[in-house]
């Protein structure tokens, strides 16, 4: 992978990072300010949430093998 491949790829992480981040953040306010009452919320929210954090994930584990690969 070239120098620019990887760099595109921690760019993608770190977006993905922070996306994922934005989805625990809106758990966080249904938890705190909307809950009980607001309970329809949790499974989309909730679904959403996890794809974001497995969405990092995979990118994550692709920019780690390849940042582990010699050039």
């Amino acid at each position: 992978m070239s120098e620019d491949e990887l760099k595109a790829l921690d760019k993608e992480v770190r977006k993905l990072k922070r996306i994922a981040s934005e989805w625990a953040s809106k758990m966080h306010d249904l938890v705190e300010d909307r809950l009980p009452a607001g309970y329809q919320e949790i499974p989309e929210m909730a679904q959403s949430t996890y794809a974001a954090c497995q969405a990092w994930d995979e990118a994550n584990k692709k920019l780690q093998a390849a940042s582990s690969t010699p050039a």
